[in-house]
């Protein structure tokens, strides 16, 4: 095992994205990835870069376990001439780390003028001593091809000095018209052990969140939190003429810096922000320790809905912007949106599989939930396909949305108006300027759709007027999509009922030739497992046959996202001791599975405690290699499942992927309308790789 120290060659490298990027990289396939910094920069308090990695990936260490010492301690370490003595002082925190750890990663010193004499040698020094094998990060932001290398070219050289292992370097923040220029360049300095990889320059990374100058500046929050505060500000603008002239310089982004008894310049920026004819504003800074006027207030207080931000420091207005226009821009805790990003920018310049190939990885048999959603990104990723969204102005799909398209993870299509849909894209201040959106009522393909829909449905009277107006149901016509192959798949139900997402799929797009029904699952993502539900949406009370067909066809869907199955049919009674029709329904079900897939560790009937609890499995059913360690439960009907679901999800604290319909000819899956964000990034995932399934067993019949 080696872990990594990642480190940047100078200021301003911007290795934040790259220790985000390895972070997930790891998390996904460790169960256990620590995270080290050589200094605490705050004392006591975590500095912005390991309270997002902490908070991002559940770290359960104290802070100052992932600290080496404070910069006063090494101060007065390097004051004093023991520079070793600081070398073994971080090495031994680190150390005691690591040991509570498959693999940790370390993010080098800052460059912040703390410690001047404390530059790239140090950090090279360290992850010497630590044993870890070095990614460097290297400034490109400003810089000119012939200067980009000279410094990839000086650190090489230090690192070699130094006898570093190198894993590594990253070229961060290249000017798009110079990429070609630079990747030729670090190409000649390429090793047989070392990979060099060339980042763009990714402006929303590089500017500042209104969250991230409130905590600068130690500002008070008047108004707007949540979204609010991951405004990003793209430049500011003092305010301290009259309104005529001040809305001639409104651009989107800013961030308006005015006194805080200015009550012209509030209610304008708020009403400027709100209207389609102006800019949007990111959000207000009040300088002066003045509040708005109570009236003003009132105004605020009573708007139905504004996310513009609304900020106040004691300070005036010249000193407030002097700080503002100091304040670099960094990934605070919760800020989706520019997490995403900086995923996005490192996954589509790395090659993920290449990189870990280079770092010694302990596996593990046991799939964590971060290993499976990492898993879900990447293999979606890996053939992007085209995903329709009939809800399209919901605000969580369109902020799932966003966060899809950044990470490139699949091409969507809303359904909905598109005024209204872009009106609320803009409301929202998301990033979708390039996503299609298609109208239903108005769109050329609807009498295509319903030509198609009428010939499939005529035998049941359907007219072909009925169908030209049932195309215009944004279910219809995203399954229609699907069905006639213009999108690959369909995720929808955050804000339809179950019935009016999938119904039109069973009218349309059918089971498989070799399935009797459809059915669902839920990915389960407990603590430390990933357990699959089936079928707790779908079927109300399946018979035995229909138990066998859930139990067979969850199994398969459990192995295509890579959960080994071993299948627990789950009854109130384990083994042959139970009596009663529900548990010989479940009992005739498991000999019609084990007759039509011999192949399968299937038990049952089996409580769920034996089939979950390795001890309670042991006792109930000795033996068994499936008691105590069963990935699939399948519940003998819809009531048992979804109540058990829930309870497991609300109480266990669980997150819950689902529901994922299988069965089906293509892909349409149902969300629930609880749903979060990242349940919908999740299912467009799943989706995805549905769709990519369905698309190799269609040319594998072709090519037989």
């Amino acid at each position: 095992m080696q872990s990594i120290y990642i480190a940047g060659a100078g200021s301003g490298s911007g290795k934040s994205v790259v220790v985000l990027g390895i972070m997930e990289m790891l998390s996904a396939v460790n169960r256990r990835v620590g995270f080290f910094r050589p200094f605490a920069p705050r004392g006591a308090e975590p500095d912005n870069l390991t309270a997002l990695i902490r908070s991002r990936y559940e770290l359960p260490f104290p802070p100052e376990m992932l600290y080496g010492c404070t910069v006063e301690t090494a101060r007065q370490l390097i004051g004093s001439g023991h520079y070793e003595e600081l070398l073994k002082l971080i090495m031994n925190k680190f150390k005691m780390l690591e040991e509570r750890c498959d693999i940790v990663v370390c993010a080098g010193t800052d460059y912040n003028g703390l410690i001047p004499s404390l530059e790239f040698g140090f950090n090279a020094d360290l992850a010497n001593n630590f044993g870890c094998g070095m990614v460097v990060v290297v400034k490109g932001f400003g810089r000119s091809p012939h200067e980009a290398a000279d410094s990839l070219n000086i650190a090489h050289e230090l690192m070699r000095e130094r006898g570093s292992d190198f894993i590594a370097t990253i070229i961060n923040g290249v000017a798009p018209e110079s990429m070609d220029a630079v990747e030729v360049r670090a190409q000649q300095l390429l090793t047989e052990t070392e990979k060099i990889y060339v980042f763009p320059e990714q402006p929303a990374l590089g500017m500042p969140t209104v969250g991230e100058i409130r905590q600068v500046l130690n500002a008070e929050s008047l108004y707007g939190e949540g979204d609010a505060m991951n405004q990003v500000v793209t430049n500011y603008k003092i305010a301290a003429m009259e309104i005529p002239d001040f809305l001639n310089y409104v651009e989107d982004g800013c961030l308006i810096i005015t006194p805080g008894d200015r009550s012209d310049i509030i209610v304008t920026s708020l009403a400027a922000d709100a209207s389609s004819a102006f800019p949007r504003v990111a959000g207000l800074l009040l300088t002066g320790g003045i509040r708005p006027a109570e009236k003003v207030q009132r105004l605020i207080e009573g708007l139905r809905r504004t996310k513009v931000a609304i900020l106040q420091v004691p300070q005036d207005t010249f000193t407030t912007a002097m700080n503002v226009n100091r304040i670099e821009a960094t990934i605070l805790p919760g800020d989706d949106r520019k997490i995403a990003a900086a995923l996005g920018l490192f996954e589509s310049r790395v090659d993920v599989e290449e990189l870990r190939g280079h770092v010694a990885i302990h596996h593990h048999d046991r799939v964590t939930p971060l290993m499976f959603e990492y898993e879900l990104i990447r293999r979606a990723k890996a053939r992007r396909q085209r995903i329709v969204l009939p809800e399209g102005s919901d605000e969580r799909i369109l902020r799932a949305a966003e966060i899809l398209t950044l990470r490139q993870v699949a091409d969507l299509v809303l359904l909905g108006d598109p005024d209204k849909i872009r009106r609320r894209i803009g409301e929202l201040g998301l990033k979708l300027d390039d996503i299609q959106i298609i109208d239903p009522a108005t769109s050329p393909d609807r009498d295509r759709y319903a030509a198609v829909y009428y010939e499939l449905r005529k035998h049941k009277g359907i007219s072909e007027q009925m169908a030209h107006d049932v195309l215009e149901d944004v279910s219809y016509f995203g399954t229609l999509m699907v069905y006639v192959g213009d999108a690959d798949g369909m995720v929808s139900g955050a804000v339809h009922t179950t019935q009016h997402t999938i119904r039109p799929s069973f009218e349309t797009v059918k089971t498989k030739p070799d399935v009797k029904l459809v059915s669902s699952v839920f990915f389960m993502c407990l603590p430390d497992r990933v357990l699959v539900y089936g079928d707790c949406a779908v079927n109300p009370n399946p018979s035995a046959e229909e138990l066998a067909d859930i139990a067979i066809t969850s199994a398969a869907t459990a192995a295509s996202f890579g959960i080994e199955p071993r299948i627990a049919m789950l009854s109130y009674s384990s083994g042959s001791s139970g009596k009663g029709a529900d548990v010989e329904r479940v009992r005739q079900a498991v000999a019609i599975a084990r007759e039509r897939s011999p192949s399968l560790k299937l038990e049952g009937p089996i409580q769920y405690d034996a089939a979950v609890d390795m001890e309670v499995g042991r006792s109930k059913m000795p033996g068994s290699e499936v008691a105590g360690r069963a990935t699939v439960l399948i519940f003998p009907d819809l009531n048992t499942g979804n109540n058990t679901y829930k309870a497991v999800q609300r109480s266990a604290g669980a997150v819950a992927i689902g529901p994922v319909l299988q069965g089906l000819n293509k892909p349409v899956n149902d969300l629930s309308r609880g749903c979060t964000v990242t349940d919908i990034v999740n299912t467009v995932a799943i989706t995805a790789i549905q769709a990519q399934a369905e698309s190799d067993a269609q040319h594998e019949e072709v090519a037989q």
